[in-house]
C-alpha cells in the first residue's frame, strides 16, 4: 500500500498534463488555425469557463446535462455549470451581445470539461475549437463551414478525410407522419442510433404502426453508404413533404460539395442523427481511416438564439485540438523548437544589446543562471556566446566554429 502522499502526482481519469513538446505543437497549431479563421472573416470570442446552468443547457446544451459538472454559486446561491460545450455560449454572444442584422462569423477555442469521456481512452478535458455562421439559412453557409472544417483538418496534418452526412428532418418528419408521441419518438431514435433492427421492428409493432410508414422507419436504419440517397428516394417515395425536402437539401449540398471539394469522399447515414434533440437540418461528421470516432462534428441548429432575444439561423462545427494532433502528420517537425543561444549571466551593456538583437530576430536566448549546470546541449542550445578578444563571439556547440557578433 502506498504511503500517504505518494499518490499526489496522479491525475483524475481523463484529465491530462501537457508537457513542453506537445504544448509547443498545440500552441503552434492554435495560432495557425485562428489566423486561418481570421482570414476567412471569423471573429474570435472567449466565453466564460463557468456559467449559469440554464444558459449552458439551452438548446444544444440539453444533450449535455449529464456531461456537465455542476456546483453552487456561493454569491447568488444559483446553480452553476462548468462548460461542456461552448456552442450555447457563442449563440448567446451573437443573439444578446452582438445583435447584428447581417451574417456573423464567430470562432472560439478553449478548454471544456466533461463528466465522462466520449470514447475509449478519451479525454474529459477537450480543447474545443469551433467556427459558427449566424444569420444565414442557405446551403451556401453549410458549404463554407464544411470547406473550413476540411481545411482545418488538412492544416492539422490530416490528409485523408471522409465526410458523413445526414439530416435530422428525415427521421423527424417520419416520426410526425407516424403520429409518434415524444416518448415513442425518443425510444425509436435510440434504437436507430444502435441500428438494432430487431428492436426497431419490435417497437414499430408495439406502437401499432403498419403499412408504408412502418416500412420506412424500419428501412431507415439501413440507409447508409455512398449510394444512400438513391436508395432513400425509393424507400421514402411516400413520405411527407418535410422528409422529401430534407432529402432534396442533402442532394443539393452533395452537388455543391462535389463542386467545391471533389477530392473528398462523402458517405451518408440517414439514421445517424448527432444532436437530434437540438439540430434542425443537415448534420455531419469528419472521420479519418482506422479511427472509429469522428474527429470533428457539426450541423445546422437554427433558432437557438431565441431564448437569448434573437432567433437566428446557425450552422457550425467543432473539434478537439488535442485530438487533432494525435492524427496529424509532420506536426513535430513543423513546430520544432527554434535553435537557442546560451549566454552567460552578465550585466555587460554590450552583451545586453546582442541579446536584444538576437531576440528581435526571433532567436531564443537563454541566460545561464549562476550556480547551475550550463551545458548548452542540456539546455537545448546549439550555440553559446563567449567573450573573446574584446568581443562577444557565437560558437556553434557541435561544429565549434566561432563567428563575431
Amino acid at each position: 500500500m502506498p504511503r500517504r502522499g505518494e499518490e499526489r502526482w496522479l491525475l483524475p481519469a481523463g484529465i491530462e498534463e501537457i508537457l513542453p513538446d506537445q504544448a509547443r505543437i498545440i500552441e503552434g497549431l492554435r495560432r495557425e488555425l485562428l489566423d486561418l479563421y481570421a482570414s476567412w472573416g471569423y471573429e474570435l470570442v472567449i466565453p466564460p469557463f463557468i456559467d449559469y446552468l440554464e444558459s449552458l443547457l439551452t438548446g444544444t446544451g440539453q444533450d449535455l446535462d449529464l456531461q456537465t459538472f455542476k456546483l453552487i454559486d456561493q454569491l447568488s446561491g444559483r446553480l452553476l455549470g462548468v462548460r461542456a460545450d461552448m456552442t450555447p455560449q457563442v449563440a448567446r454572444l451573437d443573439a444578446h451581445q452582438l445583435r447584428r442584422d447581417v451574417p456573423t462569423r464567430l470562432c472560439y477555442l478553449g478548454t471544456v470539461l466533461h463528466t465522462r469521456a466520449d470514447g475509449p481512452a478519451g479525454t474529459r478535458s477537450p480543447l474545443q475549437l469551433g467556427a459558427e455562421i449566424y444569420g444565414h439559412a442557405g446551403i451556401e453557409s453549410e458549404v463554407e463551414i464544411l470547406r473550413l472544417l476540411l481545411l482545418t483538418l488538412r492544416t492539422a496534418g490530416i490528409p485523408e478525410i471522409y465526410l458523413d452526412l445526414g439530416h435530422v428532418g428525415i427521421y423527424r418528419g417520419l416520426a410526425r407522419q407516424a403520429g409518434l408521441d415524444v416518448d415513442q419518438e425518443h425510444a425509436l431514435f435510440d434504437a436507430l442510433q444502435r441500428k438494432a433492427i430487431p428492436e426497431i421492428e419490435s417497437l414499430v409493432g408495439e406502437f401499432g404502426l403498419k403499412g408504408l410508414v412502418a416500412g420506412m422507419l424500419v428501412g431507415l436504419a439501413e440507409l447508409n453508404g455512398s449510394d444512400a440517397l438513391e436508395r432513400a428516394a425509393a424507400l421514402l417515395a411516400d413520405a411527407d413533404p418535410q422528409v422529401k425536402q430534407a432529402l432534396e437539401e442533402l442532394h443539393r449540398l452533395a452537388e455543391e460539395l462535389n463542386h467545391w471539394l471533389p477530392e473528398v469522399a462523402i458517405h451518408y447515414d440517414l439514421a445517424e442523427l448527432r444532436g437530434y434533440r437540438y439540430k434542425t437540418g443537415v448534420v455531419f461528421a469528419a472521420f479519418v481511416p482506422g479511427w472509429g470516432l469522428e474527429v470533428a462534428r457539426g450541423g445546422r441548429y437554427d433558432d437557438i438564439g431565441r431564448v437569448f432575444g434573437q432567433a437566428r439561423p446557425a450552422v457550425g462545427f467543432s473539434t478537439d485540438l488535442k485530438g487533432l494532433i494525435q492524427h496529424g502528420q509532420g506536426l513535430a517537425e513543423r513546430y520544432r523548437p527554434l535553435d537557442a543561444v546560451l549566454v552567460p549571466w552578465s550585466s555587460d551593456p554590450n552583451l545586453q544589446q546582442v541579446i536584444e538583437s538576437l531576440r528581435a530576430q526571433g532567436r531564443r536566448v537563454i541566460q545561464a543562471l549562476p550556480g547551475t549546470p550550463s551545458d548548452p546541449r542540456a539546455l537545448g542550445c546549439s550555440e553559446s556566446l563567449i567573450y573573446e578578444d574584446g568581443r562577444w563571439v557565437s560558437r556553434q556547440v557541435i561544429e565549434d566554429m566561432p563567428h563575431i557578433l
